[in-house]
């Protein structure tokens, strides 16, 4: 029997959402064991959780949706993405990405249309990192739109109303209640924060990820200011080392209860 495209599409997400060494793990366990032993092996062999979890929805997709396709053709199909994934992450790409007045002269992304193209590329998992949230219409959309795909997504805000003692998160309600209801959302507890002359340190990263594949980087919040009037400059990275890093430093970070569910 052939694969169902939510078969493989399952193969995709598992491929781009975990490390090259998982995949191959949980390739090896499904072509030597039963389904029911594999569920075991595989819980036992991928010690982090959202990569353990991510291997187990697969392996309920296969059962689910490719009940002909025999445990050889799922690890060989395995196997095969995680090492086309392996080859395209050794090729990166990085391009401009600029608010400000026009420079036709120097090839660059508009700002807005990065974020956007890393927003809309996710298939398996998206990070947003932002010190300010204001009035961002096109951005929700392709975050609830991400959610819809099945993506998990993790957002981190700055909080400065309840680092002032107010008892509200503006930058929550910025998001809107779409984005808030599909998103785990971190923030960094003042508590954790160093200080200097009295005052606590700020998250003042702006930056996406999907996939460990993509990674936008910039001075831009997610402002209509700064997609429009303010002078902004940003990088967007296709590929390579770097997006996967960034990815693992805030997986750390929420490890290690430095950043906290809101």
């Amino acid at each position: 029997m052939a694969a169902t495209p939510a078969l493989i599409e399952a193969v995709t997400k598992l491929a781009c959402g975990v490390p090259v060494d998982v995949v191959d793990r949980v390739a090896q366990v499904i072509s030597a064991c039963d389904p029911a032993e594999a569920r075991r092996r595989i819980a036992d062999a991928v010690p982090h959780a959202r990569h353990r979890s991510l291997a187990l929805g697969f392996l309920d997709a296969w059962l689910a949706e490719g009940p002909g396709v025999t445990a050889a053709e799922v690890s060989i199909s395995l196997q095969t993405a995680a090492h086309l994934n392996r080859r395209r992450g050794r090729e990166q790409s990085v391009e401009l990405a600029w608010t400000g007045p026009r420079c036709r002269s120097i090839p660059h992304r508009h700002t807005e249309q990065a974020i956007l193209q890393v927003l809309d590329s996710a298939r398996s998992r998206l990070l947003l990192v932002s010190y300010a949230v204001y009035s961002i219409p096109n951005i929700r959309d392709a975050v609830v739109r991400a959610a819809r795909r099945g993506v998990v997504i993790e957002v981190v805000v700055e909080t400065p109303d309840r680092l002032e003692g107010h008892g509200t998160y503006s930058t929550l309600q910025a998001l809107g209640e779409d984005v808030a209801a599909c998103s785990k959302v971190y923030v960094w507890p003042s508590e954790e924060r160093g200080r200097s002359g009295g005052k606590p340190g700020i998250l003042h990263v702006k930056c996406v990820v999907a996939d460990g594949r993509w990674l936008f980087l910039s001075s831009a919040n997610l402002t209509e200011y700064a997609f429009t009037v303010n002078m902004e400059l940003g990088l967007l990275l296709t590929g390579g080392c770097l997006p996967g890093q960034v990815e693992g430093l805030f997986d750390r970070l929420i490890e290690d209860g430095i950043l906290v569910k809101a």
